[in-house]
């Protein structure tokens, strides 16, 4: 229930790390949401989330093999929940900043909180529920045989076990999910619930407490300022909290059909953008090939994203000087050639430059009115962003809006991910899965490969 805060000794790295992992969890939890995928399916993500960046298992784990197994199965149990202990109260400090932060934060880890109580061993959960005081009251049984029709209205399943059954009753609101859905009788302003639904009671009595903390913790949040260690950790966490996405991207160049690296020239550019990238690099590319220029941030945005394609050097600056037709070539040797260059590491200090991710795009160097870099689902007005689809893609008016919607959320990511799903329809790609197994936009360069991946498998297929 994360009532005490930890009180160990942690290093900065764990810090920042461990709040990291956490945060992939909670992002799958998120986009899940949005995309509105069904509750088993929302389940098998988190499983393989937390598989991948959270284990968390039972404490029966331990309780199996020899004494010497079971005590070292004991230590890695126990260094489990101190991450998720730990993590849990460094996100609860990102995310208490803003309302709207602590808003998606409950969501998030009530979701959590109900992923962990029902796949838990029912031992362990009994042994739980036992452990904590909520403040239920027990129904009497004069009470409840008096209100049976009632009850089994209700609940017809218990009819064959009603005098062995035991109802609670608890103030109605604090079950809002159970009244909504008529799951439960209401009395005097007390509903009363069945042992069987008591799940619904603690997470209610998890959220009620998380809110109330949240709210703590962030009017104790200005004590942090004068530390220089933490500010900036979680000034970089609550950037990621907003974008519900991790930044990783590990490169992978386009392979051609028969397994080979493809090797891209100037000329293949263009073509490859307009059929296989997402809005914000069709943007770029159809504002390169209107006007035959782009700005600093445009250029260096979308000069990263060519390079990590695996355009040679050569080949990128044949393609800029072709695209800067208008202009002269000592004026493009004197003002763009270096830049160029710059970001293939081979000028400056000679570091080469990754492709910006989509947090980056998001959230740095934003554009101003003239501009035509950043991200169209994220900078672009609601009107904007219809065009922008509508001269794109071949989408219809309500697929448009319901893409507009979900950006207007501030699901940016998942409305590019949503583009992807319903342009590769053909490809076989359905809702919900995203680049694949659900994969969520995160960079351009990843939804360049994923559509690339998809167009050479059909072509395969079709051969």
């Amino acid at each position: 229930m994360y009532t005490v805060p930890p009180v160990q000794d942690i290093t900065v790295e764990e810090f920042e790390q461990w709040a990291l992992d956490r945060l992939h969890v909670l992002a799958e939890i998120e986009n899940a949401s949005a995309r509105n995928q069904a509750w088993p399916e929302t389940k098998a993500l988190i499983e393989k989330r937390m598989g991948e960046y959270m284990p968390l298992r039972s404490n029966a784990v331990a309780q199996s093999g020899t004494t010497t197994t079971s005590s070292a199965k004991s230590k890695e149990l126990l260094a489990e929940r101190h991450k998720d202990h730990v993590s849990h109260f460094v996100l609860r400090l990102a995310f208490s900043r803003t309302e709207e932060l602590r808003r998606r934060f409950l969501y998030a880890e009530t979701t959590l909180f109900r992923w962990k109580l029902e796949t838990e061993h029912i031992a362990e959960r009994e042994a739980f529920l036992r452990s904590q005081d909520f403040v239920w009251r027990m129904v009497s049984p004069d009470e409840q045989r008096r209100f049976r029709e009632q009850l089994l209205a209700v609940h017809p399943r218990l009819a064959s076990s009603f005098d062995a059954e035991s109802f609670v009753q608890v103030p109605w609101h604090r079950v809002p999910d159970l009244v909504e859905k008529r799951r439960v009788f209401v009395h005097k302003g007390t509903a009363w619930i069945p042992t069987k639904e008591q799940s619904s009671l603690v997470l209610a009595e998890f959220q009620s407490h998380l809110q109330s903390q949240l709210e703590l913790t962030a009017r104790a949040l200005p004590r942090l300022d004068e530390d220089d260690r933490l500010m900036p950790v979680l000034e970089h966490l609550t950037m990621g909290t907003i974008l519900g996405a991790s930044t990783e991207y590990a490169t992978s160049a386009l392979l051609s059909s028969d397994g080979e690296t493809l090797a891209l020239t100037a000329n293949m550019i263009e073509p490859l953008v307009q059929q296989h990238a997402p809005l914000c690099m069709r943007h770029l590319q159809a504002t390169l090939s209107k006007t035959h220029h782009l700005r600093h941030y445009a250029r260096l945005q979308y000069n990263l994203y060519l390079k990590e394609l695996g355009l040679p050097v050569e080949e990128a600056l044949l393609f800029w000087r072709r695209s800067f037709s208008t202009m002269s070539d000592d004026k493009f040797a004197k003002e763009h050639r270096y830049n160029i260059r710059h970001g293939y590491g081979l000028e400056g200090r000679r570091l080469s430059y990754p492709a910006k991710s989509c947090a980056r795009i998001i959230t740095q160097d934003q554009p101003g009115g003239q501009d035509t870099h950043g991200c169209p689902f994220r900078h672009f007005s609601a009107a904007n962003l219809s065009a922008a689809l509508a001269a794109h893609y071949h989408l219809s008016p309500q697929e448009q809006n319901d893409i507009v919607a979900a950006a207007q959320a501030g699901h940016y990511q998942v409305a590019c991910t949503r583009v992807f799903e319903l342009t590769h329809r053909a490809q076989g790609v359905r809702a919900g899965d995203g680049l694949g197994q659900g994969e969520n936009v995160s960079h351009p360069n990843r939804y360049t490969e994923a559509s690339w991946r998809l167009a050479q498998s059909s072509t395969a297929g079709d051969m």
